[in-house]
C-alpha cells in the first residue's frame, strides 16, 4: 500500500473500486486485521487499534463479509448466524440462547425464515453470501466491510441488494463500506463517496458523481484517456 489515508463516518457508505490488483483486498485485510501494518495508523472510534488481531477488532465493532462465503456447511443458517452474535462486539454479553434470538432476527431480515433449520452447505451461492452478511449483522458492527457482496449476481439480484445494504445503513446505524468489482450502476446507487484505488495508492476519493465522471478513473477503467475513447 501507498500513503491511503481515509475516513468514515457513522451511517456513511463508501464504496472502493479499482483494476484487478489495485489493492482493495489488502486494503481490507489491513482495516480488520488479517495484515498487520508495516508503518502508519488505524484509529477506530478515536481509539488506536494499529496493534490488535482481527479477533480483538471484531470484538470492538468491525465486521467483515467475503467474496466467496464459506459457511459452516454441516450447521443450520439459524446457528452460523448465532456464532456471529456471540463472537461480535456483544459476545462476552450474551448466552447461546440469546444468541440464537438474534440469529433469529436476522434471518427474518434476509428473508431465509423457510431455511432456517437447512444446513447451510446447500444453500445457493446468493443464499450463503445473505447468511454471511446476516453473521456480519449478528456481530452488531459499527463498521462493516464487504468485499465484492454482489459478484456473481444479475442485475435484479444487484438492485435488490443495493436496497438492502441502504436498509441495514439506516436501520442499524452503521458505516459500510463496500468493495465493488466492475458494477459502476450499484456504485452509483449506493455509495455516497466512492474511493479509487489504483497499484497500491489513492487516485480519487470523492463524492460518487465526482468520482465516477472523473477523467484519471476513466482512464484507469477504459486503459486510455477518455477523449480518446471515439478515435
Amino acid at each position: 500500500m501507498d500513503d491511503i489515508s481515509l475516513e468514515i463516518t457513522r451511517g456513511e457508505i463508501m464504496a472502493i473500486v479499482g483494476p484487478n490488483g489495485a489493492g482493495k483486498t489488502t486494503l481490507f485485510n489491513l482495516i480488520n486485521g488479517v495484515f498487520p501494518l508495516d508503518e502508519g495508523r488505524i484509529i477506530f472510534e478515536d481509539r488506536d487499534i494499529t496493534k490488535f488481531p482481527a479477533y480483538k477488532r471484531a470484538h470492538l465493532g468491525i465486521g467483515r463479509t467475503f467474496q466467496i462465503p464459506r459457511p459452516f456447511a454441516s450447521a443450520s443458517v439459524l446457528e452460523n448466524i448465532a456464532i456471529g452474535a456471540m463472537f461480535g462486539a456483544q459476545g462476552s454479553k450474551i448466552n447461546v440462547n440469546t444468541a440464537m434470538e438474534m440469529a433469529d432476527h436476522y434471518i427474518d431480515l434476509i428473508g431465509l425464515k423457510d431455511h432456517r433449520d437447512k444446513p447451510a452447505g446447500g444453500l445457493t451461492p446468493i443464499e450463503k453470501k445473505m447468511v454471511e452478511l446476516a453473521r456480519a449483522l449478528a456481530m452488531k458492527p459499527r463498521l462493516l466491510l464487504m468485499d465484492e457482496a454482489m459478484a456473481g449476481m444479475n442485475p435484479k439480484d444487484i438492485d435488490d441488494m443495493v436496497d438492502f445494504i441502504k436498509h441495514i445503513r439506516d436501520t442499524e446505524g452503521i458505516a459500510i463500506v463496500s468493495m465493488v468489482e466492475h458494477i459502476m450502476r450499484a456504485v452509483a446507487r449506493l455509495a455516497e463517496r466512492v474511493l479509487v484505488m489504483h497499484q497500491g495508492a489513492k487516485l480519487v476519493d470523492e463524492p460518487t458523481q465526482e468520482a465516477l465522471t472523473d477523467p484519471r478513473v476513466i482512464e484507469v477503467y477504459l486503459g486510455h484517456p477518455p477523449e480518446e475513447k471515439d478515435a
